[in-house]
């Protein structure tokens, strides 16, 4: 029988388990792990050889590198990284990305020292993996490695359109730049044409039909282009590797000077080698429903990588966005894939180099304006744009572009640091005059800092003499200094006739504001602000004289001083009457907070209390005039029974023992609830099953008891008749917080509908 796959749209099946094998094979497969390999890995490591082995050549020969070298990286970053990293659908290998410093490297070292930077570079890598601080490479603002990218994208593009044009590439992008008018005068057009054609072919390959884009764009391109300039005999440059890859293998040499700059360039292979590694890992978990990325181990095997990739000639590896999205693509399933991507790239580069050379330059520089390009994302454009990003992707992108790689993140990291330091310490300060009174509002709003003494200074001038002034804070932050300068200021005022009352909103409080350093904490405002301030208060500490105070009156200071003003407009619209949605039935226990645990507020219940939360069968006044006039005048929609656990009430009928004159006449009305427990209520009986004590199973069973009696009402049947009014019963667990339905003939949990069980009911869009 079939099943639906579970996994999220736009994802692949994860990678296997080791040796696990696939779902019903039972017994028949002997390896089921090479089964998997063969079925899956395999034809996918053949695509992504397929789309490695053009770029390989590409990127080295955009590097000012050996060719031979970019197919080395390519088989060490498949079979070495493919084996020790900690992504097992990634795929590494030679990258655009470190395109631009490779070639600076080159310049400024030369080829061999390049070959000892890799290596230290690797050996860095591993350092990082060893250490557990892998993820600290991921601490990099988005936005500046996105622009770093796409001024990476814009470099090759430059770079590369003079060797489309037929002539050589500068060592700089400004200088490419300023150049192109004079090429595109002198263009070789054979040369040309097949690099158009390669754009063409790449950009319009998206549009063929399925079955013909199984073959790789980027392969097809330069098939096309090789082939078309070899019969129509092209006079073109062409691929030039100098003898086998074998022969290329060499070691690197020491630098014999300028120590500090090698070391500046290794840490710049470093990094960025490390955090285009991680960002890839990520993007690739999100693409697959198998294990995570433990990026750690991916450290380690992109060092390895490297080491012997600078040791044996090749350019650095990294993990390659463009390749490993390809691999899940292809329904890789275990690491196997890149592995195999390697070894088949090393059986190309040994049997058939006679074959690249016939590839022409202007064919491969096609295939890098299109990856260069491509690495401009307006996608990213737009994210920055609408998160207030956009001037740090400008102003690194131009620094990459126009400087140089390691100048331009650090740039970037340092103007985005800059903005977040700027973001995260203003504070807006506005004053208005309230209309129709001679009461001014003066609104501080954000991290009130000494940086914002000017700003405070200059609001609180604008301010007449005199008039009262309301200070509404919703502050998270407030120095000694802020402070000072905002208590000063209310003595002035009020010493020139004025007055000035304090609405604080926010965390930092002016009353901590002398007696300990500054702090920044948001965690727990409502709970500890807004519905327990007399906590605070109790003590004197928020501007009571000491523990002697009333706390109801210290409890209305702070609310006056904190509180009324939020709610004052919501007062306001009730102000000529009340539309209550329920009448709430519950005990006179101080620990139910009616509005609280229905996450309701003014005007939303019409509440009656009282021991035991207990409708008397025979009628009691105050009970019965609350619920004729909420049903009939108010026309409220719900009647609800709240009851809850260790109630007073329910453990007094339980143990039979006297409470006393007045309360033992009232809990007489309880008694009909006490029976019913004994006889083995349903209620009852399923609360036992859930765990409950005796105690809290009769207030379960009270809560049932007290429904049969509402039913019984006449308002509350001629409500549900007519209105299709809503009867219900709840029991509040004080110890877990939570509420429980109970119905005339048994209880049920009350499921939390938040923001997780809608994720579950609606599935992503493909685009996420």
């Amino acid at each position: 029988m079939a099943t639906k796959s579970s996994n999220p749209p736009g994802t692949q099946p994860g990678p296997d388990p080791e040796g696990a094998p696939p779902a019903g094979s039972g017994t028949r497969l002997r390896s089921p792990r090479l089964a998997s390999i063969l079925r899956h890995d395999v034809p996918a490591s053949i695509v992504v050889f397929l789309v490695a082995l053009p770029l390989s050549l590409g990127i080295a020969i955009a590097s000012g590198a050996p060719v031979a070298a970019g197919l080395i990286a390519a088989v060490i970053g498949g079979i070495v990284a493919g084996s020790l990293g900690g992504s097992a659908l990634q795929v590494s290998g030679p990258a655009a990305g470190l395109t631009v410093i490779v070639a600076e490297s080159i310049h400024q070292f030369g080829w061999k020292v390049t070959g000892f930077i890799v290596v230290a570079a690797g050996v860095l890598q591993i350092l990082f993996g060893l250490s557990r601080i892998a993820r600290a490479a991921l601490a990099v603002a988005p936005v500046v490695v996105h622009a770093m990218l796409a001024g990476i994208g814009i470099t090759i593009a430059l770079q590369q359109l003079h060797v489309l044009l037929g002539g050589e590439s500068n060592s700089t992008a400004w200088n490419n730049l300023i150049d192109l008018p004079a090429q595109l005068l002198s263009l070789h057009g054979p040369a040309t044409l097949l690099g158009l054609m390669v754009i063409a072919i790449m950009l319009g390959w998206k549009y063929l039909p399925e079955r013909v884009r199984i073959v790789p764009g980027a392969l097809a391109a330069i098939v096309v282009a090789t082939v078309l300039s070899l019969v129509l005999s092209m006079d073109v440059k062409r691929v030039t590797i100098d003898g086998s890859l074998f022969d290329a293998i060499g070691l690197p040499e020491l630098p014999r000077s300028d120590w500090a700059a090698i070391v500046v360039m290794i840490l710049t292979f470093a990094l960025i080698a490390s955090v285009e590694s991680l960002l890839s890992a990520v993007a690739i978990d999100k693409m697959h429903t198998g294990p995570r990325a433990d990026f750690d181990r991916e450290m380690i095997g992109q060092g390895s990588a490297n080491v012997l990739s600078g040791l044996l000639g090749g350019l650095p590896v990294t993990g390659v966005i463009v390749r490993s999205s390809t691999n899940v693509a292809a329904g890789a399933r275990s690491r196997a894939s890149a592995v195999l991507h390697g070894v088949w790239v090393l059986i190309f580069s040994v049997a058939l180099v006679s074959l690249v050379e016939q590839i022409p330059l202007a064919a491969l520089a096609g295939l890098l304006i299109v990856i260069g390009v491509q690495l401009v994302k307006l996608a990213h454009i737009r994210l920055a744009h609408r998160t207030g990003d956009l001037l740090v992707y400008a102003v690194t992108l131009l620094a990459v572009v126009f400087l140089n790689l390691l100048e331009g993140v650090l740039i970037g990291l340092a103007l985005a640091f800059a903005l977040l330091i700027w973001r995260v310490v203003r504070v807006a300060v506005t004053v208005e005059p309230l209309g129709g009174t001679d009461r001014w509002l003066i609104r501080i709003d954000g991290s009130c800092t000494f940086l914002s003494l000017p700003k405070l200074s200059s609001t609180f001038a604008t301010v007449p003499q005199g008039v009262a002034v309301t200070v509404e804070m919703t502050v998270d932050f407030l120095d000694h200094a802020a402070y000072d300068a905002i208590t000063d200021w209310a003595r002035q005022h009020e010493s020139n006739g004025g007055t000035v009352d304090f609405v604080e909103i926010g965390e930092a409080r002016m009353a901590r504001a002398e007696a300990a350093p500054p702090s920044r904490s948001l965690g727990r405002v409502v709970l500890d602000d807004v519905l327990g301030p007399w906590r605070v208060d109790r003590s004197g500490s928020a501007g009571g004289s000491g523990d002697n105070d009333d706390p109801l009156v210290t409890g209305i200071a702070a609310y006056h001083r904190g509180h009324a003003h939020l709610i004052r407009p919501h007062l306001d619209e009730l102000r000529d009457g009340q539309d209550p949605d329920s009448f709430f039935l519950t005990c006179s226990d101080s620990r139910i907070v009616p509005n609280v645990i229905t996450n309701s507020g003014p005007g939303d219940l019409f509440t009656v209390r009282n021991v035991g939360n207990l409708v008397p069968a025979h009628g009691d006044a105050s009970v019965e005039a609350a619920l004729v006039f909420a049903l009939e005048k108010l026309n409220v929609r719900s009647v609800v029974v709240c009851g809850h656990s260790s109630c007073g009430a329910m453990n007094a009928l339980y143990s039979g023992e006297s409470a006393g004159p007045g309360i033992d006449n009232w809990l007489e009305h309880g008694q009909a609830s006490l029976a019913r427990y004994q006889v083995g209520h349903a209620v009852g009986r399923a609360a036992e099953a859930a765990g409950f004590g005796p105690v809290e199973q009769l207030s379960m069973v009270n809560i049932a008891v007290q429904l049969e009696n509402l039913h019984r009402h006449p308002s509350v049947r001629r409500a549900v008749a007519e209105r299709g009014a809503t009867v219900s019963g709840l029991f509040f667990d004080i110890a877990s917080a939570r509420l429980i339905e109970v119905r005339v003939d048994g209880i049920a949990p009350i499921e939390n509908d938040g923001v997780l069980a809608q994720l579950h009911r609606e599935p992503a869009s493909a685009g996420q």
